[in-house]
């Protein structure tokens, strides 16, 4: 019983733990939002989320090399949007320009980084809860009578 009792107050610290992180970050976000110049491209902060993905050109964000400059290659966030409808279904959308990637600052760079992730992060909740919602409907689905 006692397993079971440690298995289940572990997790909702790591529950806890995700929620505080995810409220942290959501500040950040929205600080670097205003910090970067976001609200020049996307009015309203909520909209970033609207996104189907946002990407860096010229600065790397992989695992084995974040933040090495790509270059001869231009920083940029770009907003990727998704139009079902449309001809071309994605559209990229430059959010912010700032010029050859080995002339963006170090403090500016970390900036572009945290924002980039920490949207990513943020989308990624989202899109869980999505799902989650999804799945939910999904039990509420009519079934065929067998045969």
């Amino acid at each position: 019983m006692s397993s079971a009792l440690d298995r289940l107050k572990n997790l909702t610290a790591q529950i806890s733990s995700y929620e505080l992180e995810r409220k942290n970050n959501l500040k950040t976000v929205e600080e670097l939002y205003t910090k970067l110049a976001i609200f020049n491209k996307v009015e309203n902060f909520s909209d970033l989320f609207e996104f189907k993905a946002i990407n860096l050109s010229g600065i790397s964000l992989g695992d084995e090399d974040l933040g090495a400059i790509k270059e001869g290659k231009y920083a940029q966030i770009i907003g990727i949007l998704y139009d079902g409808q449309a001809k071309v279904k994605n559209k990229n959308i430059s959010l912010a320009y700032y010029g050859r990637a080995e002339k963006v600052g170090d403090e500016r760079k970390k900036d572009i980084i945290t924002f980039i992730l920490g949207w990513r992060f943020e989308k990624s909740f989202r899109t869980l809860e999505h799902y989650h919602n999804l799945m939910g409907q999904i039990k509420n689905l009519p079934r065929e009578e067998e045969c």
